[in-house]
């Protein structure tokens, strides 16, 4: 658990939270999401000896739960927005092999391997409390930015939690590359005439993948959605300055409810990359088979008046034209010879051997 304490142009971090709320700035509090289930009742706590309130018991068990979809929720002394992050699982990069074996399995697997681990954030007045997975780089990534200080600091603990959602929304752009990579291969694997693919529950576990992407992002979208709805319902405050930082707040939750639809086109696209892959897959499929069908039936058709002729001249009759002659074989030989050459310039001319589009 770490502790931080964001004052307008420098930002501390702390041993522990402190006794009482700094009389300017905010207090920062990021926390694994399995510190923040051993320290509940300590920052329960801490939290009423600051005079905040303490967060309701089905929102701490938000807060721990690893299936919750991202919303958001409002309350007169806090705000709650838990937000499903997207990215690349562990080893995902890993799993794609650009070789002829096992390509397409190693591209399923990096697709079933996204990353879709919830961050939670309770938003006080003066103070930011944030629940991460394990080894978060979210937390990590802020910790490290805002212990280098500068002049653009976040104002409050809202400013701080719509950075860090942005953050969120903006690294789908790695993710977004990964899955471009991964959804090519399964597109060159479905489309190559010599790949003999059969592996369907992986294209069917893929396909989910990106289904639970679809959602994922819809939710997010709502989330953020709610969280600009509940701004827009705040009076207008009096102050000037209160009134222009409510007002940048709102253009900021605006463009990252952007960034949002945005990934949601993405994943939609993706999926339906994926979807009009299968669909060519099949059409490809039923034209090999026509191709293959075609050229049995014309090889059929040039060799049935051969077969008729060798059943004439095989009937068990004494009397036959050139049966008895030397010559008869031979003629007969290039009649059939020319009955072939025949056949096969005529079904040429009308396209009927090698490929349906060649001229």
């Amino acid at each position: 658990m770490r502790v931080f304490h964001i004052a307008a142009d420098r930002c501390l971090e702390l041993d522990g939270w402190p006794q009482a709320l700094p009389a300017t700035g905010f207090v920062w509090i990021g926390s694994a999401r399995r510190e923040f289930e051993v320290q509940l009742a300590p920052l329960q706590a801490a939290l009423q000896g600051w005079g905040l309130g303490a967060i309701v018991d089905l929102h701490a068990s938000d807060l721990l739960n690893l299936q919750l979809p991202s919303h958001f929720e409002s309350t007169s002394w806090y705000d709650l927005m838990v937000f499903r992050r997207l990215a690349a699982g562990a080893g995902s990069n890993d799993l794609f092999v650009d070789d002829s074996h096992g390509t397409l399995a190693s591209a399923g697997r990096a697709l079933q391997a996204i990353d879709t681990s919830p961050v939670g954030f309770v938003a006080y007045d003066r103070l930011l409390i944030t629940v991460h997975p394990t080894d978060c780089a979210v937390r990590e990534h802020f910790a490290q930015r805002l212990a280098a200080g500068g002049p653009r600091l976040p104002a409050g603990p809202a400013d701080l939690m719509l950075r860090m959602v942005n953050h969120m929304v903006d690294s789908y752009l790695d993710l977004r590359r990964l899955l471009t990579r991964h959804l090519g291969t399964l597109q060159r694997e479905l489309l190559d005439p010599r790949s003999r693919f059969d592996d369907w529950k992986m294209l069917l576990d893929a396909r989910n993948a990106l289904h639970l992407l679809e959602d994922t992002c819809e939710d997010q979208r709502a989330a953020l959605q709610e969280w600009l709805d509940a701004l827009g319902e705040q009076p207008p405050a009096a102050d000037k300055a209160v009134r222009r930082e409510h007002e940048l707040m709102q253009l900021r939750s605006r463009d990252v409810l952007e960034h949002t639809e945005r990934v949601l086109t993405h994943v939609r696209r993706l999926e339906h990359s994926a979807e009009a892959a299968v669909q060519m897959h099949f059409a490809a499929l039923g034209q090999r088979t026509n191709d293959v069908m075609r050229t049995l039936t014309v090889l059929t058709a040039i060799f049935l008046p051969l077969n008729l002729i060798t059943g004439f001249f095989g009937m068990n009759f004494d009397e036959m034209p050139l049966i008895h002659t030397s010559a008869g074989i031979w003629a007969t030989a290039l009649a059939m010879l020319g009955v072939g050459i025949g056949l096969i310039a005529y079904f040429r001319r009308k396209r009927y051997l090698g490929s349906a589009g060649r001229p």
